[in-house]
């Protein structure tokens, strides 16, 4: 279980980190699961923890605008993330919340509970313990800049707007709910306008992250290419780590 300080690894040995961001439809959580598995490396999505304080603000009645109500819920609540079988559960309060937490209902808000400083605040230190446990694959909007800084590959994802529009239309119908495209449209808007202008920790692209565009692309080939890039960092990371006459070291496959 990855809940606090509590955190288990899928390899006996600490593993990479691995931070891919980026913004809603740019194919984080596809690619993050597909790597996750590929390198054999626990999967955890970090919007998932903000998506259940979403949500128990939600079956609470709170006023989503009212940001110390929320931020006190934020310290209170009882999150626990659980990396399984190459997928990320959410326990809330003790409750599996997973399936609940891509409701439109939560798409609409959660962006603006996740703006919220002391949200982000109480919720950094389980994903900063996360992180600093290793072997993960982690993705979120601001894994490189602020939860991971020090992570061993950086990944941010990007896709032209139609594109991250039509996935996420599909997506939502393909779980079950019945989706206006004109409604995705300005919730994506909306959340671009919020992640990226955010006071705390906006969506940004980290200074040393590598940039790929998945516009057009397969998942299959975004994966391929992603994959591609965290073994050429990682081999270059081992050979610059072990320069100074260690000898060779196998890298990360």
């Amino acid at each position: 279980m990855y809940a606090s300080n509590s955190i288990t690894a899928t390899t006996r040995k600490k593993g990479p980190v691995i931070a891919i961001d980026g913004p809603a439809g740019a194919g984080k959580s596809t690619v993050a699961k597909a790597i996750a598995e590929m390198f054999g490396l626990a999967y955890v999505s970090t919007g998932l923890i903000y998506r259940a304080l979403t949500l128990k603000a939600i079956c609470l009645g709170a006023d989503i605008r009212e940001a110390e109500c929320i931020g006190e819920l934020a310290r209170s609540a009882d999150v626990a993330v659980l990396p399984e079988d190459g997928d990320c559960r959410i326990l809330l309060d003790g409750e599996d919340v997973t399936a609940e937490l891509t409701s439109p209902e939560v798409c609409a808000y959660v962006s603006q509970v996740a703006e919220i400083p002391d949200v982000r605040a109480a919720l950094l230190d389980i994903q900063r313990a996360i992180a600093k446990k290793g072997s993960v694959v982690m993705d979120g909007r601001d894994i490189g800049t602020v939860v991971a800084p020090d992570a061993d590959v950086k990944i941010f994802l990007v896709a032209d707007f139609e594109e991250r529009v039509r996935r996420r239309v599909l997506q939502a119908r393909e779980r079950g709910y019945d989706v206006v495209e004109e409604t995705v449209v300005s919730e994506i808007k909306n959340r671009d306008t919020i992640d990226s202008g955010r006071k705390v920790a906006p969506l940004k692209p980290a200074p040393d992250a590598i940039t790929v565009d998945t516009t057009g692309k397969t998942p299959e080939e975004t994966i391929a290419e992603v994959a591609g890039i965290i073994r050429k960092e990682l081999c270059g990371n081992e050979v610059r780590n072990t320069s100074e006459g260690m000898g060779e070291k196998s890298c990360f496959t």
